[in-house]
């Protein structure tokens, strides 16, 4: 007796309709799963505990403590001498503003007390220079930032305004033609005002 091959091309069979009283008891069923997930939802959301940003305000509380800083000091510019740094004196007495200090000692040039780029017998070193040769990459960086932060300070407080000017710190030792290169530097930074700072007088 031949076996009847199957059509495997055929439909499967439809399933079997529902009978009304079928149909509506599935239709509650599935209102009250639904109802039964939004309770849900609604629980878990009343009992969450809502994320904080606090970026915004921990920039808020570093904006107001800069502020705070900015008034009640009298001046930044505190100037320790040593063998690296002997000022030049002067007869003209000033009181210090506070400005971005540039630095040059014998042996190196800082930004507001951070290393920038060292300095050999008063003169820096070829390789930190670009362009004409006048320009000193590491402390273009340096005053870079801190002018951007000076800005970012004055967005938010008119009283701090930016100014663009720097405070000159040189070692009497060094070389008018490397103070040159640090002013251009600086000028170059947006900072075209200077203060060359010197020991008064006793």
């Amino acid at each position: 007796m031949a076996e009847e091959t199957p059509d495997l091309n055929q439909a499967p069979p439809a399933p079997p309709a529902l009978t009304p009283e079928a149909q509506a008891e599935f239709e509650r069923e599935t209102e009250r799963k639904l109802a039964r997930k939004s309770r849900r939802a609604k629980r878990d959301r009343a009992g969450e505990i809502k994320e904080l940003n606090i970026t915004a305000m921990m920039d808020m509380m570093t904006i107001i403590l800069v502020f705070l800083l900015k008034s009640y000091m009298t001046s930044s510019t505190n100037v320790t001498m040593t063998d690296d740094l002997k000022l030049p004196r002067s007869s003209t007495i000033e009181k210090p503003q506070d400005n971005i200090s540039l630095t040059v000692t014998f042996s190196q040039v800082t930004v507001n007390d951070k290393a920038a780029c060292p300095v050999v017998n008063g003169a820096i070193p070829n390789e930190y220079r670009e362009g004409n040769g006048m320009m000193i990459s590491p402390v273009f960086d340096a005053l870079t930032k801190e002018v951007e932060k000076q800005k970012y300070i004055a967005k938010y407080n008119p009283k701090q305004e930016f100014t663009g000017k720097v405070n000159i710190v040189a070692d009497k030792r060094v070389p008018y033609h490397t103070i040159l290169e640090l002013l251009y530097t600086a000028g170059q930074a947006e900072l075209s005002q200077y203060k060359l700072m010197a020991l008064a007088n006793e």
